[in-house]
């Protein structure tokens, strides 16, 4: 007997088990956002309860990340082109001093909303520890969608449209 033949209805039961567990696998309730506080650096103040009606998108970010700094322009441009529709962007540095951060936004300006690992609870709770990673929280207060890594323009879109942001096909 040839190992083909040994393994290969081992692989195909295998298969057949783990598709008829995703058939009988419930749906997934959505997952409410955790409770946060996030102070930007103009003193604004978003918590679950002001963010409400709202699509926000939660961009973890460094100076040093060559990802982030590729995408911060598109985000950036996404986070005001929507403004009018709901979405509330908030990039938030992760593990760098205030000095770092405003050192780095001198030479590197955004126009979104900033906040400071420092004056917020987010980071922990997204296990933010490979940038960037975005997260989109719907109008409900519940995560419609999370991306590690950087994903590019469309990508970002996709997963701001799975927040109930209405994005036309031809926004570019």
């Amino acid at each position: 007997m040839s190992a083909r033949s040994i393994l290969l209805p081992g692989a195909l039961a295998c298969a057949l088990l783990l598709a008829a567990l995703g058939l009988l696998a419930e749906p997934k309730d959505k997952e409410p956002a955790p409770r946060f506080i996030a102070t930007t650096t103009v003193g604004e103040k978003f918590t679950n309860d002001s963010i409400k009606g709202k699509v926000l998108l939660l961009e973890f970010w460094t100076t040093w990340c060559g990802y982030c700094a590729d995408e911060a322009d598109f985000v950036d441009k996404i986070g005001h082109d929507f403004a009018g529709k709901g979405l509330l962007l908030l990039a938030i540095d992760v593990g760098e001093s205030k000095k770092t951060v405003k050192k780095y936004l001198e030479q590197h300006p955004r126009t979104c909303k900033i906040v400071y690992m420092e004056d917020t609870n987010l980071a922990a709770m997204y296990a933010a520890t490979v940038y960037p990673i975005y997260v989109v929280i719907d109008r409900e207060g519940y995560i419609a969608g999370t991306q590690r890594g950087a994903g590019g323009e469309e990508a970002l879109k996709r997963l701001l449209a799975r927040g109930g942001l209405e994005i036309p096909e031809d926004s570019e």
